[in-house]
C-alpha cells in the first residue's frame, strides 16, 4: 500500500474516512504510523531493506545510474560492506530492484 495518498489527503479529509472509503483498516494506518515514529518497531527484514537501499543506491550512482538490477546485485554480494550489512545473509536480487 502506497502511504502518500493518506499523508496528502488525511488533513482535509481525515483518516478515518479515507481508510473506510479506500478499505483499509484503521489499525493498519496506525501501525504504519507507528513504525514511521519509532523505526524499531518495524521487522528486521525491513530495518535490513532499509540499510541495503543506501548501498545499492550508492552503488547505482557510483556506475553513472547505467547499471541495472543484475550488476548492482553483483556488486552488492561482492563487496564486504554487503557482508557486514545483511549480516552474513543472502541478498534476494529483487530487493535491488526495488531500491532504487
Amino acid at each position: 500500500m502506497s502511504w502518500a495518498f493518506f499523508y496528502k489527503y488525511r488533513e482535509r479529509f481525515g483518516v478515518e474516512p479515507l481508510c473506510k472509503t479506500l478499505q483499509v483498516a484503521l489499525s493498519a494506518y496506525r501501525r504504519h504510523a507507528a513504525r514511521l515514529r519509532n523505526p524499531a518497531l518495524r521487522s528486521e527484514r525491513a530495518r535490513r531493506d532499509e540499510a541495503l537501499g543506501v548501498e545499492i543506491a550508492r552503488i547505482w550512482r557510483a556506475n553513472r545510474s547505467v547499471y541495472g538490477a543484475d550488476k548492482v546485485w553483483r556488486q552488492l554480494v561482492a563487496t564486504t560492506l554487503c557482508a557486514w550489512a545483511r549480516g552474513g545473509k543472502k541478498v534476494a536480487a529483487a530487493t535491488t530492484a526495488i531500491s532504487r
